[in-house]
């Protein structure tokens, strides 16, 4: 067996779903993979996304909403650092993704890159946007 490492996402709210819509609404080769829903007596909420995969950008990524509450959430110091093209792309990703979020670096020249920011989307997924 080779080893694969993916990125997982857990979320606390029930936002999975619409999470995974939003992100696969937003880049090139995005699609859902799978999805497996809670069902009856199960132990997550019935509906709600047991198990899902989906890419971005050829990347897959994996996501489930957890019906346990825990003491802790997303953090910036884990990020998803997206290379984009066209100054377009990156302004377009970067109002998508801070909706609803919080910008941590707002758009500009830090002098690393062209163009840069940072930002927690509305479910605490944090993103890294450059344009080298």
């Amino acid at each position: 067996m080779t080893q694969k490492i993916n990125t997982f996402l857990m979320f606390q709210n029930g936002d999975a779903e619409e999470a995974m819509t939003f992100y696969t609404s937003l880049f090139d080769d995005a699609k859902v993979v799978r999805l497996t829903r809670y069902g009856p007596g199960e132990q997550g909420a019935e509906g709600k996304i047991k198990n899902a995969a989906f890419t971005l950008a050829g990347q897959e990524y994996m996501c489930f909403d957890s019906d346990p509450r825990h003491a802790f959430t997303f953090t910036p110091s884990i990020s998803l650092f997206v290379g984009c093209d066209t100054e377009k792309d990156l302004d377009r990703l970067y109002a998508a993704l801070s909706e609803g979020g919080q910008e941590l670096m707002p758009l500009s020249s830090y002098g690393f890159s062209t163009k840069f920011g940072w930002v927690n989307d509305r479910f605490g997924v944090s993103w890294q946007l450059n344009l080298p």
